[in-house]
């Protein structure tokens, strides 16, 4: 369970970059390969088996979209993008929805039998 967090966290937060400081005044900068401790190595591993499942879970059409993707937050983020549109999308459905919503009970010809009172028909039958 706790894998798994630490992966979804790989994907959330972006990638790992090992990075080391250097010099006086203090600048930091990438570590080399050679640089890495057991820590970057496990951090870089976690990136990958994230990407990885992305990757794995996605079909060719997706792939396409994400082929160019640098990271696991790259890859989420485009795919909630092509899923579930971006935040404009998304309020511009709910307003379209709601204001069908309202036309339809403006306009609904059932409206005064279901929402008022019953037809006289049925009125005088009662």
């Amino acid at each position: 369970m706790a894998e798994d967090l630490e992966l979804w966290d790989a994907i959330c937060d972006g990638p790992v970059v090992p990075m080391k400081t250097i010099g006086e005044p203090a600048m930091t900068v990438l570590k080399t390969r050679k640089e890495y401790n057991d820590a970057d190595r496990k951090d870089i591993e976690k990136a990958f088996r994230a990407k990885n499942i992305l990757v794995c879970g996605i079909g060719p059409d997706e792939y396409n979209k994400v082929s160019a993707c640098q990271s696991t937050k790259e890859i989420w983020e485009d795919l909630q993008t092509a899923h579930e549109g971006t935040t404009q999308v998304k309020q511009s459905k709910i307003d379209m929805l709601t204001i069908e919503y309202e036309l339809f009970r403006m306009m609904s010809p059932f409206r005064t039998c279901i929402l008022d009172s019953p037809p006289s028909s049925m009125s005088s039958t009662l």
